[in-house]
């Protein structure tokens, strides 16, 4: 078997692939519902201090999309998992209706474009700051630019500021702890069958 068939034959979805991702899925639908309600908390107190801080705690909302890729490894996890879980979240109940979806595809793209650049070779820390960068900055500019956007209004200036913070956020809450939750499972044997089953003893950088 040729090198490239084997990397073709690599990519390839199974079913313990997609019955994975889709637990992750439900599960960040769930952490979505939740992340939301913890959102209307801490609005006002952060309104009243500087409204574009709350691009601080989008991280959450990205969960899936970076976790998804990491464990899964194959071509589209990131947007699936992200997609999914935002439905989810619009079947609990979202209070931000059906845009949930197209933020959730939003945010998966923006993770799932990372690794796609890295040839889905690369799953260290690094890459995974990056992909949760990358959903945080598609984060920010859907709510900043998009018809539906929440912080529309915003001037130019606070809506660089919170793209910013959302990518911040992304990179922190999405990447960081993604990648620990990873390293973490591997160690207790659960990822045996997926090629992330050594990330606890992969190098941090490299």
């Amino acid at each position: 078997m040729t090198t490239a068939a084997i990397k073709k034959t690599s990519y390839n979805w199974r079913v313990a692939d997609i019955v994975v991702a889709a637990l992750i899925a439900v599960a960040g639908g769930v952490i979505f519902w939740a992340w939301s309600q913890g959102a209307n908390l801490i609005s006002t107190p952060v309104n009243a201090v500087y409204p574009p801080l709350s691009g601080l705690y989008a991280g959450g909302w990205m969960i899936p999309a970076v976790l998804g890729m990491l464990i899964i490894r194959k071509p589209g996890a990131a947007l699936f998992c992200e997609t999914v879980a935002a439905t989810g979240e619009l079947i609990m109940g979202s209070q931000y209706g059906t845009t949930v979806l197209i933020s959730g595809v939003l945010q998966g793209l923006g993770a799932e474009l990372v690794f796609a650049a890295l040839v889905y070779r690369k799953f260290n820390l690094p890459a995974s700051l990056l992909a949760g960068a990358g959903a945080g900055l598609f984060c920010g500019l859907n709510d900043s630019f998009a018809p539906w956007g929440w912080n529309i209004a915003y001037t130019s200036g606070d809506k660089l500021a919170y793209i910013v913070f959302c990518a911040i956020s992304g990179a922190v809450i999405a990447g960081a702890l993604s990648w620990i939750a990873t390293r973490g499972l591997a160690k207790t044997g659960v990822l045996s069958s997926f090629a992330s089953r050594k990330a606890a003893t992969e190098p941090v950088f490299s």
